[in-house]
């Protein structure tokens, strides 16, 4: 019997996210190993078609990866019906064309956040494949990172009582790109462009407080662009016209408060590039990118505040690690292979276009709650 292939046409890998995330270290790495396993040991074959606009750097890039397809005819490939999935990676200004066409052709179809540049055009594309029956999902990456996923056992685990806050901190200095390269694209500081921070990591945020915490009701948000000057990949001055920081204040639907500061000018003084501390009245933790660290009541010190004298106590020697207790997998590819054994059983990803239409939401209520310096909160956005 021959083996069951899923067809896979990545539009945008070219990028540094689409390169390095999705291909490389998900599709590929799948494909390596022989396929996502199914029932009884059964494996389902992945094939990558690469889609882009620079034909050479697509033709360079299947050489090196010994990948058989390759096209800048984005129309020609989703004709073709042996192709299953689209996953769309390009700018968030180009992306909405490329879903829509995905839908139209009748191709599954997963994608980067934002998945639109508005929530209403969100809203709109998951109404679309929703009728047309396809299963559709937005990437979600942060929910299977290590430190999130010990989080998560530490919520269904009753260890914080009731949760009362959750403070995060994210972000790095980006070089400008005058004495030193950007460690971002230049894109990304162009509001024209679709950049801007709250855009990029407002989406974010609204996935870790939905399904870790509750329903978000409503944001007071603060962003600002405090390097008003960057240089771009020709080395060449432009105007920074979006934003590259955010202040905000999540208000949730059970009574949490969440505040997470977001920055691509800020200087690192943390353990990892974004740790979220979670406040409950039987214990704490403080999660990043991949650690865990806890304090419970029964262990929870007394300091006293005495401005006269030098603190000698060592705050953070006074948490526990949690270990690992299982194998994690890069986030992107396990939800990468959680959509493909939805596309494979034929069953609704729980992160789907609907689920990102909510963040974006959020990302635009964030920026008009900075622009009119009020709260604002969240209607229902209705399926």
């Amino acid at each position: 019997m021959s083996q069951k292939t899923l067809r896979i046409a990545l539009n945008g890998v070219t990028g540094r996210m689409g390169y390095r995330q999705h291909l490389l270290r998900s599709v590929l790495e799948l494909r390596d190993r022989g396929g996502i396993e199914i029932a009884d040991g059964e494996r389902v074959a992945v094939e990558p078609i690469l889609v882009g606009r620079d034909s050479a750097k697509l033709a360079e890039m299947a050489q090196r990866h010994s990948i058989d397809e390759w096209s800048t005819e984005l129309d020609t490939v989703l004709s073709d019906e042996s192709v299953d999935v689209y996953f769309d990676a390009q700018i968030t200004s180009a992306r909405e064309r490329g879903v829509r066409a995905a839908i139209a052709a009748g191709k599954h179809v997963y994608s980067e956040k934002p998945v639109a540049e508005s929530s209403s055009q969100a809203v709109e594309l998951a109404r679309l494949a929703e009728r047309a029956g396809i299963r559709h999902g937005v990437v979600h990456d942060k929910l299977y990172l290590p430190g999130l996923l010990k989080l998560r056992r530490l919520i269904d685990g009753g260890f914080f009582g009731r949760v009362l806050s959750v403070r995060g901190e994210f972000g790095y200095w980006v070089f400008e790109g005058d004495w030193q390269s950007a460690q971002r694209p230049s894109w990304n500081y162009r509001a024209e462009d679709g950049g801007g921070i709250v855009s990029d990591m407002f989406c974010h945020w609204h996935y870790v407080l939905e399904n870790l915490f509750g329903r978000v009701d409503s944001v007071t948000a603060r962003a600002t662009t405090h390097i008003p000057t960057r240089w771009d990949e020709r080395g060449e001055a432009y105007e920074a016209t979006a934003d590259d920081s955010a202040y905000g204040i999540f208000e949730l639907a059970n009574g949490v408060i969440a505040q997470i500061n977001s920055s691509w000018a800020v200087r690192v003084n943390r353990d990892e590039l974004v740790e979220f501390q979670v406040d409950g009245t039987e214990g704490s933790a403080v999660a990043g990118l991949r650690g865990c660290r806890v304090q419970h009541r029964s262990m929870t010190p007394k300091p006293v505040w005495n401005p006269d004298l030098p603190t000698g106590e060592r705050f953070r020697e006074q948490w526990s690690q949690v270990p690992d207790n299982e194998e994690f997998e890069n986030g992107f590819k396990a939800q990468w292979e959680r959509f493909l054994h939805d596309v494979l059983r034929d069953r609704p990803h729980p992160y789907d276009f609907f689920a990102g239409a909510r963040g974006i939401q959020l990302a635009e209520a964030g920026l008009r709650s900075s622009r009119d310096g009020q709260r604002v909160p969240l209607e229902s956005l209705e399926r």
